[in-house]
């Protein structure tokens, strides 16, 4: 709570919505205004190593003009944000309330990085708010669905490699997606009634999807692990923060043919990440500019790698900065 409390935080209203936040000015002579998204099963606390990082660069060594104004809001239905009370909050609505946010703080144009959920947010900005957006940063590019029609390239080796291997792990991997994309009200009633079973819920997928050979304390604090499922259960967000997976679902998001995500896009690509498509599927949908294969992390970069992470950010944004 200490370490939460130490960031400025705020919740406003985003269009009828509240949203809580953390706002960090950068030190540095202009700092680039960057909004950095979480995913599930995380939250704002899973950015508070990285945020220092990239607020005051300096502070590590590094150079002041990469500094970055951080804004870090909680996803819809997550944390301390309000619970939607409406269908159709998912992805596009929510980079939708973050242009808003971002113009309401004063920053009209703005970068973004984002992971897991925060992806989709993100690629979101990237295609509907490109005018808005600096650049965009992340840390996997599983949405959207690139457009495989006719017309288009024929898939590489490395892209048919790809796609059996995502289609595996959905039946290896994937049943917790199914089901919350499905039966979230459900599972949150017995979740929400449980810590030990919200626990299991939440810290499996830290085990599974980090980089961390099997024992989750190699990468993660047991206070980490419990700050993240309090979260969870002082809020009671466990139901509302899985239903963006089932208003996710009901908007599935697949490139038409000659689309493309127009946004200036660089991607870290941490070896254990869920999911690994090569370079060239990434290029089918986004305007790739830096692909930058990581040494080592997975799906938690933010809280596994942050000084790996935070670096790539400054350097993929470097020569953006007063575009």
């Amino acid at each position: 709570e200490r370490l939460i409390n130490s960031f400025r935080l705020f919740l406003g209203d985003v269009v009828g919505l509240g949203i809580h936040f953390i706002h960090e000015r950068g030190k540095g002579p202009d700092p680039m205004p960057l909004v950095i998204t979480h995913g599930w099963p995380g939250s704002v606390f899973e950015m508070h190593k990285i945020i220092p990082l990239l607020c005051d660069p300096a502070s590590r060594g590094g150079d002041p003009a990469d500094s970055f104004d951080v804004v870090a809001p909680s996803l819809p239905g997550f944390g301390f944000s309000d619970h939607p009370q409406e269908t159709g909050v998912e992805v596009e609505r929510t980079a939708a309330l973050w242009v808003e946010l971002m113009a309401g703080l004063g920053y009209p144009r703005f970068a973004s990085h984002g992971g897991d959920i925060g992806t989709g947010v993100t690629a979101r900005l990237g295609h509907r708010h490109a005018d808005s957006l600096i650049g965009i940063h992340l840390t996997s590019v599983t949405r959207p669905t690139p457009y495989l029609g006719p017309g288009s390239r024929e898939l590489t080796d490395a892209e048919k490699i790809h796609m059996s291997e995502r289609e595996e792990w959905q039946r290896s991997e994937g049943g917790y997606a199914h089901i919350q994309g499905t039966k979230p009200q459900t599972l949150g009633y017995g979740l929400n009634d449980s810590p030990a079973g919200l626990a299991a819920w939440i810290v499996e997928k830290y085990r599974t999807w980090s980089d961390c050979g099997g024992d989750v304390e190699n990468r993660f604090t047991k206070d980490e692990l419990l700050t993240t499922v309090t979260i969870y259960w002082a809020t009671e967000t466990i139901g509302s923060s899985t239903r963006m997976y089932k208003e996710n679902q009901r908007y599935e998001w697949t490139m038409e043919r000659d689309e493309r995500i127009e946004a200036p896009t660089g991607v870290a690509a941490f070896p254990e990440e869920i999911s690994r498509p090569p370079r060239e599927w990434a290029e089918r949908s986004y305007n790739l500019q830096r692909w930058t294969s990581m040494p080592q992390g997975g799906h938690f970069a933010a809280l596994e790698e942050p000084e790996l992470l935070a670096e790539e950010i400054r350097e993929f944004f470097r020569p953006l900065r007063g575009s």
